[in-house]
C-alpha cells in the first residue's frame, strides 16, 4: 500500500465522504515521507492549504500510537539484547523531528529501560547539554546505566567535536559514580551514528 494511501485512510477519518488523496499527496510532498508528516510540527502542517483541526489531531493520534507502539517493545526489557528495537524506537522518537533534541535513556543493573526523558531541546544545529545534571538525574533514580541520544535535524549524523567533547565528560563523570555509559547515538533521517559501534566510547 503506498505512503499516500495510508494517509488519505487517516485523512478521511476526519473528513467523511471527501477525497483527500490531493491532501495525502501534497502533505507528502511537503514533508517527503508519512514520517516525516506524522512528526511534523502542528503549525507546519496547518499551514497545508486543506489541512484542518480535524485532520491535524487524526494525524498526531497517529504518531503517538507509533511512539507508543515503538516503547511497549523496548521498555522492561533488557535493551542491550534489544538493540534493534531500541533503534527503531529512538529513530521514532528522534528522526524527524525538526530542532536538536537531547535525551536519556536511563537503565537498571539488567540493563532494562527504566526510563526516557529530555534533557535538553535546542535549535536546527545546537542543543545545550549539561553533562551534571546527567548525572544528578542518574543518581536521583537510581540507574546502573545510560544511553546518551540526540538527532541531527539537517540530516548527517556524524558527530560534532562539541558533540565528542560532551561526551567525553559525561563518560568520565559516570565512570567515577559507577555508571555505565553504554553508547552515545545520534539519529538522523539518513541513518545513525554509534560513539561506541564507531571506536569513540571505550
Amino acid at each position: 500500500m503506498p505512503d499516500y494511501e495510508i494517509l488519505e485512510l487517516i485523512l478521511l477519518r476526519a473528513v467523511p465522504k471527501r477525497d483527500m488523496k490531493p491532501l495525502a499527496k501534497r502533505l507528502l510532498a511537503e514533508f517527503g515521507s508519512f514520517a516525516g508528516v506524522i512528526s511534523a510540527p502542528p503549525p507546519r502542517l496547518l499551514a497545508v492549504p486543506g489541512l484542518g483541526p480535524a485532520c491535524l489531531a487524526e494525524i498526531k493520534i497517529v504518531g503517538a500510537a507509533a511512539r507508543r507502539l515503538a516503547r511497549s517493545e523496548v521498555i522492561g526489557r533488557e535493551v542491550i539484547s534489544s538493540w534493534d528495537q531500541l533503534m527503531t524506537y529512538c529513530r521514532t522518537r528522534l528522526a524527524h523531528i525538526s530542532r536538536e533534541e537531547f535525551r536519556v535513556l536511563f537503565l537498571d543493573r539488567r540493563n532494562r529501560l527504566i526510563g526516557d526523558e529530555v534533557l535538553g531541546r535546542g535549535t536546527v544545529n545546537h542543543v545545550p547539554v549539561y553533562p551534571r545534571e546527567v548525572l544528578r538525574r542518574a543518581v536521583e533514580i537510581e540507574a546502573s546505566a545510560v544511553i546518551l541520544l540526540h538527532n541531527h535535524p539537517a540530516g548527517d549524523p556524524t558527530p560534532s567535536g562539541d558533540d565528542i567533547a560532551m561526551t567525553t565528560t559525561i563518560a568520565e563523570l559516570c565512570a567515577a559514580c559507577g555508571i555505565t555509559l553504554h553508547d552515545h547515538v545520534v539519529i538522523a533521517r539518513s541513518g545513525e551514528f554509534s560513539f561506541r559501534g564507531n571506536g569513540l566510547l571505550e
